[in-house]
């Protein structure tokens, strides 16, 4: 079916093509994993279809708190029906623990829990390596208004409080995560809503008990068994056991 449809965006790890009908995409999560801007590459196998599943699960149980996003359903394996939306060009990270780019930039060592949730914002931008900008960016350069910066600030703290208790209820600590958000137009009237992916992609999740990583710090830093990480997530969410049995012989 996919050589049929029209593409409409290839990114790293998704491709978005014409969706059935106006106002719609289909969401493609293929099995490419990037890292430091595209300079590490590799295909691993069965990632994109683990990464449609746990993204589904959480932004249906968002919806239902009020947090309304761009899925509209998974359809296969693979691929989720989504609402077309103009993306915002900004990538929201929410930090509640040392990791990553915040502990080199302020010398704090990873796994120190920060005083309060910390957000940033990133301009999406490969060639100029995605730089944090500030908010007088964000206006002055008419990437998004005042009203907007507020609401992506509110939804993500709403999606860091649900998915911080979510993922403890499994044993997991949510470090950080990464979002996106899109204007849905309705009429004249555009609305902020959260689009993208949540996935092991795009959080830093560790094992409470012993901070290993089940996330894409793995695959950052060569430690192995990234697919064993990702399916571990989705088994503790409870949604392993619709996972189809390809996974199971596809994990290297």
């Amino acid at each position: 079916m996919t050589t049929r449809r029209k593409k409409i965006y290839e990114g790293k790890a998704k491709i978005l093509y014409e969706g059935p009908e106006p106002g719609t995409l289909i969401q493609y999560f293929k099995d490419d994993a990037t890292a430091f801007n595209d300079q590490k590459k590799a295909i691993l196998e069965g990632k994109g279809v683990i990464n449609n599943r746990i993204s589904e699960y959480v932004m249906i149980k968002l919806n239902s708190i009020g947090v309304q996003n761009h899925l509209i359903r998974r359809l296969n394996l693979r691929e989720q029906l989504i609402r077309e939306v103009e993306i915002i060009p900004l990538e929201v990270v929410c930090r509640n623990v040392a990791a990553g780019s915040l502990s080199q930039r302020f010398g704090l060592p990873e796994g120190q829990a920060l005083p309060r949730s910390v957000i940033e914002f990133y301009l999406k931008d490969d060639k100029l390596n995605n730089p944090m900008v500030a908010e007088e960016h964000i206006t002055a350069f008419n990437w998004a208004s005042t009203q907007e910066i507020d609401d992506m600030m509110a939804l993500t703290l709403r999606v860091n409080d649900f998915l911080t208790g979510l993922f403890a209820g499994v044993g997991i600590t949510l470090v950080d995560f990464k979002v996106e958000f899109g204007r849905l137009y309705e009429n004249d009237f555009a609305r902020v809503i959260l689009a993208d992916e949540i996935s092991p992609d795009s959080c830093r999740l560790w094992d409470t008990q012993t901070n290993e990583k089940l996330d894409k710090d793995r695959f950052r830093r060569d430690m192995g068994d990234v697919i064993e990480g990702y399916t571990e997530v989705a088994r503790r969410l409870g949604i392993m056991k619709e996972m189809p049995t390809v996974i199971q012989g596809g994990l290297h």
